[in-house]
């Protein structure tokens, strides 16, 4: 599992998080929540190693993640975000086959069957097969974002981190998209995603960690993460929680 004790995790010298504790295990889907700029992706980036905390200790199964080498994490946690570097003059689908470079020597790059099996099975996951050979850039905003879904499938690692996997697609795409993460949650992956929609995030996540004001507002699931009092303290401004008739929960502000 992903395991938080007394973390506190600084930008620039100042506090964006403190006293985080938690454990996120294998085969359930966490949202991670709360308003803009309170540090939902400096959370993922170091609970993926590329931002050590200050204080406390983030472990991955039982080891201190800033212990652990380069090769270990990526086959450990795949770590997806948009915003990591331009790709230029890549196919969609050479993309998404860098999701197989922790499984080679860094001299050595000839695709197995294994790996054109994970290449294949992710873009087919995400819907892109047939658009594996167009250039990345010419790509829309929302079919880019499913090209960094599957580079994180392909990568086959237990762990996925995901940064606002939904931010660029509409309804119908965001709720296949994450329909597809519950499926890998189900068979036994630990997702760990920001969403920005809270009610997505409601309608898919097992459990919450809802981030405000420097510290864990509420971790649990969401029928008792989304109150109207912890809502209020993560975002500044009255919600309304209500359970439809099918049963699930909708926010309102």
């Amino acid at each position: 599992m992903i395991s938080a004790r007394g973390v506190r995790i600084e930008v620039a010298g100042r506090p964006l998080l403190d006293g985080m504790n938690f454990d996120i295990l294998p085969g359930e889907f966490v949202a991670v929540l709360g308003s803009n700029g309170v540090g939902k992706t400096t959370l993922l980036r170091a609970m993926n190693g590329r931002h050590g905390p200050s204080a406390g200790t983030l472990a991955l199964d039982g080891r201190a993640i800033a212990d652990l080498d380069g090769t270990t994490r990526a086959r450990s946690m795949a770590f997806m975000t948009s915003d990591d570097a331009p790709i230029d003059n890549l196919t969609a689908r050479e993309v998404v086959a860098t999701g197989r470079y922790p499984f080679h020597r860094w001299w050595q790059w000839n695709a197995t069957r294994e790996d054109e099996a994970a290449i294949d099975g992710a873009l087919q996951a995400v819907g892109m097969r047939e658009l594996g050979e167009r250039a990345f850039e010419t790509l829309s905003s929302g079919e880019r974002q499913r090209i960094w879904l599957a580079l994180g499938l392909a990568q086959e690692a237990p762990y996925l981190l995901l940064d606002e996997p939904t931010s660029h697609l509409d309804v119908r795409f965001s709720h296949e998209i994450l329909g597809l993460l519950r499926e890998q949650a189900r068979a036994g992956k630990a997702i760990v995603c920001a969403i920005h929609d809270i009610n997505d995030a409601a309608a898919f996540a097992d459990r919450m960690l809802l981030l405000g004001d420097r510290r864990i507002v509420a971790w649990d699931t969401p029928e008792r993460v989304l109150t109207a009092d912890n809502l209020h303290l993560a975002y500044g401004i009255p919600m309304e929680t209500v359970r439809t008739s099918t049963g699930s929960i909708r926010v309102f502000a």
